[in-house]
């Protein structure tokens, strides 16, 4: 069964609050989640609850073992492979950007048409090498940063590999074969969002 996007997003936040306390941390309250992040108690119990069970009364759950299980649930300690297409500004960042790791996502290597990039030192490889690279590399998800207009074709060129999920950057939707995972990092939504909220 298909995990909802909004209960996934939620439950990467808490992930992300509870790697962030002090060590010394050893037990939190579903109370104080929900105050730390801005959301309803009743949320957070029932998110939880379908991760690793009740907290217990009095002391809540055991901070160690809710990261455990948050991190089982999603995936983050199964490191997957990934490879970029488009070794611009953005792509190139993205390759030497550490923290994916600690998310469950090591980012290979990166490859673009235009072969004067080509720095094997830095994990650059010329585009007509992606698919040999896929498939000897268990490489699991590919990432697009490359204008719209080459948008699709680069999507084209990720789905003849073994790659079943693509993370789009590309502010273009994407057609895909059946099986084929895709996830918008829609920036443009984003800042909108960000605009139409403040004065």
């Amino acid at each position: 069964m298909r995990a909802n996007p909004a209960v996934i997003k939620r439950l990467s936040v808490y992930l992300q609050l509870l790697r962030q306390l002090p060590p010394e941390t050893a037990n939190i309250s579903a109370t104080v989640i929900a105050k730390s992040i801005g959301y309803g108690d009743v949320q957070v119990r029932k998110d939880l609850a379908s991760v690793s069970g009740e907290g217990k009364p009095r002391t809540g759950y055991e901070v160690g073992n809710l990261i455990k299980s948050l991190e089982e649930y999603l995936g983050f300690n199964y490191p997957k492979k990934a490879i970029i297409v488009g070794a611009g500004r953005l792509g190139t960042a993205l390759l030497e950007y550490d923290g994916f790791k600690s998310w469950g996502l090591e980012i290979a290597a990166a490859f673009d048409a235009d072969e004067s990039k080509t720095d094997k030192s830095k994990r650059i490889y010329p585009v007509s090498d992606l698919k040999e690279y896929c498939k000897s590399g268990d490489i699991k998800i590919g990432i697009i940063t490359v204008p719209a207009s080459a948008a699709q074709q680069v999507c084209d060129l990720i789905c003849e590999t073994p790659i079943k999920a693509v993370w789009s950057f590309a502010p273009t939707h994407l057609y895909v074969p059946e099986g084929v995972e895709v996830q918008y990092e829609n920036m443009a939504a984003s800042l909108a969002n960000i605009l139409c909220n403040i004065d």
